[in-house]
């Protein structure tokens, strides 16, 4: 018995940090409770207090802390602040779950290769904000959202998985939005799988899948295989 339990591998710990309702992080938690992420959210963490996020992580018996960022005179104390709380969670990833802040090399450079974002455009375009109505003032036929690792490269970290939706004619910056978010909620939790199950690793070159170096705007989801 006891050397079938030593087999068994440890759950890798998801560490989520908000800034509001999170509705991202309840992808997560949804996945989580089906049994359907292979990790387990042992921190949800806010620099907000008044995130409703915070109260649903606690609805679902999920650790929680609030770093409120206004207590901090500068990005760095914040920032250092925020990484002792996170280092003692044990993170092997760190989901930011619309999390609205820019984060410094400071906090990016300890957990190098552990931090996954989504951003709500195809990169490596348009990254920052108003991606919605950037891509459709361009003229673009399809906009969507990217998985990717975080560097110190604003939206510029290796990108892991990508959705596409039409822009279709009359299309506003809000409507692509909601289409958008339907994908990144299809995506996200896929991507942070692949890195808990060590398919996709971060590397100074970009980001591997099964072992294969990704292109730039990563790998490209496919709706016939949820």
């Amino acid at each position: 018995m006891a050397s079938q339990l030593h087999s068994i591998k440890p759950k890798k710990n998801v560490v989520i940090l908000i800034s509001g309702r999170g509705s991202n992080m309840e992808v997560f938690l949804d996945a989580s409770s089906r049994g359907l992420l292979d990790g387990a959210i042992v921190r949800v963490i806010s620099n907000r207090p008044d995130a409703q996020g915070i109260v649903t992580a606690k609805q679902h018996g999920i650790a929680t802390t609030v770093i409120d960022h206004k207590q901090f005179e500068t990005r760095e104390s914040f920032d250092a602040a925020l990484a002792d709380e996170v280092a003692t969670a044990n993170p092997d990833v760190i989901v930011l779950a619309g999390f609205m802040r820019i984060l410094t090399p400071i906090f990016i450079n300890q957990f190098l290769g552990k931090l996954v974002n989504i951003h709500p455009s195809l990169l490596p375009k348009y990254a920052g904000l108003n991606t919605h109505q950037r891509a459709i003032d361009a003229g673009d036929t399809e906009a969507g959202a990217t998985v990717h690792y975080v560097t110190n490269e604003l939206d510029g970290g290796p990108a892991i998985l990508q959705a596409r939706v039409p822009i279709v004619e009359r299309e506003t910056a809000k409507t692509l939005a909601s289409k958008v978010l339907k994908v990144e909620h299809l995506i996200f939790p896929r991507a942070v799988n692949w890195h808990l199950q060590e398919r996709v690793i971060f590397t100074e070159l970009g980001a591997y899948l099964d072992g294969e170096l990704l292109p730039s705007n990563g790998a490209t989801w496919d709706p016939t295989h949820v």
